[in-house]
């Protein structure tokens, strides 16, 4: 009996795996095709299927990019993939259950290629690597796989994610022993750099973009090591081009220029806290008109328990606005494509918002003309406005009629149809100013994984694959 009872834990422990579960062995999908369609725009980039590829994501824009190599031994952009979602925050993984994606250099054999697994098909990204470690961070079994739900891993839908197998699969196939995933917060632009100033991982993301920039300026990967702490890049002793030093140093240096112009322009430092995470917006489109079931084609996907994102928190990141010294000064929920004009309105200074919200709100003295119909919308409003009068356009919140319901907030009448509660969460109205600390999110964390498992414990269908060292 002790024994059935052990026995049924331990399988129940492998179950629970949040990222990496194995209970559909014995598939076929190491062979999945790579779809005519890329072959074709392969083709027509002068690209082969054997050829190296690197992968680079992106959670702010919840995107992924597969790059590929032509004849002339430059990478060129062959697709770029909405993501279905990640989990957590910016910023990098530190421990197990945290329910952060990984942010950093990783590289990923034949070895970390998983064809069994229940999320269709995944590949282990490599966490924790050589910087991980040296900085003590935790977790294991962070993998880029199918399904659209995240609890630490980077998913995509499973015809997404089939491609995009295929295509690590042929290039290791092809010579590649190791496909390097650049994982990073967001496009290295000096936009997202001028805004995210005063986060505190903003030392990490400047490393970070230090590889990204060699890789933007040189079209090839970085040999990428670990000196100090810190990310090292191009020191395994290969020459590099001098050229192409100065061309480095040009780009770092008209990004650090630009950087400076926005701030001085008043660009607002923020800091993004997401409920738990993001999709790509394509994906908050499809799942309204059509379901969980159009983006997956796992067995039953919709009757297993995958049960690892909150479906409740697809309306978007809160920004709040900072000032000079990294304190919040306001908090704003607004929709992205108006993200910019109520930040705009909020950047001066919190108390003026507030004031002339409340001026706004005072109503008019009798006019012999009946008087102008307020708008009922405050973030169409001050989206309309023009940016150079949007910081002192009042901001009016009193109106006659109920607003009209916000993308992010219909997109919350489909949360019983993605298998959660149907109690819908009350959300703050659209473009609200609040001047407030913001309050720490807390995110109910997945459980824990089995320490038993290992992706080199799973089942490889080639000889070749199977010959690979276990991963650690």
């Amino acid at each position: 009996m002790a024994v059935r009872h052990f026995a049924l834990a331990a399988l129940l422990g492998l179950t629970l795996a949040a990222c990496e579960e194995d209970r559909y062995r014995g598939s076929a999908r190491h062979n999945i095709p790579i779809p005519s369609a890329t072959y074709t725009l392969m083709a027509e980039k002068g690209m082969s299927k054997s050829q190296p590829i690197l992968i680079r994501s992106y959670k702010k824009e919840s995107e992924l990019e597969i790059w590929k190599k032509r004849a002339d031994g430059k990478y060129a952009l062959l697709k770029t993939f909405p993501m279905c979602r990640w989990s957590g925050q910016l910023g990098p993984k530190v421990r197990e259950g945290d329910r952060m994606a990984p942010e950093g250099f990783y590289a990923i054999t034949p070895a970390q290629m998983n064809p069994n697994s229940s999320y269709y098909v995944s590949f282990n990204m490599g966490y924790p690597n050589a910087y991980d470690r040296a900085h003590g961070r935790t977790g294991a079994h962070l993998m880029v796989h199918g399904a659209c739900s995240s609890a630490g891993c980077y998913s995509m839908t499973d015809d997404q994610i089939g491609e995009i197998y295929a295509l690590v699969r042929e290039a290791h196939n092809g010579g590649q022993r190791a496909v390097q995933m650049q994982a990073l917060p967001f496009r290295m632009t000096p936009e997202n750099l001028a805004k995210h100033r005063l986060d505190p991982n903003i030392g990490f993301w400047k490393n970070l973009k230090e590889g990204s920039d060699f890789f933007e300026v040189a079209k090839d990967e970085p040999s990428v090591s670990v000196a100090g702490g810190r990310y090292a890049f191009n020191r395994d002793g290969s020459q590099v081009d001098p050229s192409l030093t100065q061309a480095l140093a040009e780009k770092r240096q008209r990004d650090e220029i630009q950087v400076a112009a926005l701030v001085s322009k008043g660009t607002p430092a923020i800091k993004l806290i997401y409920d738990d995470g993001d999709q790509h917006s394509s994906f908050k489109r499809l799942l309204a008109q059509s379901g969980a079931d159009s983006m997956n084609r796992s067995v039953a996907w919709a009757s297993r328990d995958v049960g690892i994102s909150r479906v409740d928190s697809l309306i978007g990141p809160r920004v709040v606005v900072l000032d000079d010294k990294g304190r919040a000064k306001a908090t704003v929920r607004a929709e992205s494509a108006e993200h910019e004009a109520v930040i705009a309105a909020v950047s001066g200074s919190a108390q003026q918002a507030e004031a002339e919200t409340k001026a706004a709100a005072v109503p008019a003295k009798p006019a012999a003309q009946p008087a102008a119909k307020p708008s009922t919308d405050a973030a169409t409003q001050v989206a309309k406005a023009t940016p150079g009068a949007a910081a002192a356009a009042p901001i009016q919140t009193a109106s006659a009629e109920p607003a009209q319901p916000s993308f992010y907030q219909r997109a919350l009448s489909f949360v019983p149809l993605l298998g959660a509660s149907s109690e819908a969460k009350e959300q703050a109205p659209v473009a609200s100013v609040v001047p407030e600390t913001p309050q720490t999110v807390t995110a109910p964390l997945p459980p824990r994984r089995a320490s038993t498992l290992r992706t080199s414990q799973l089942r490889q269908p080639d000889a070749a694959y199977a010959s690979q060292p276990a991963l650690r």
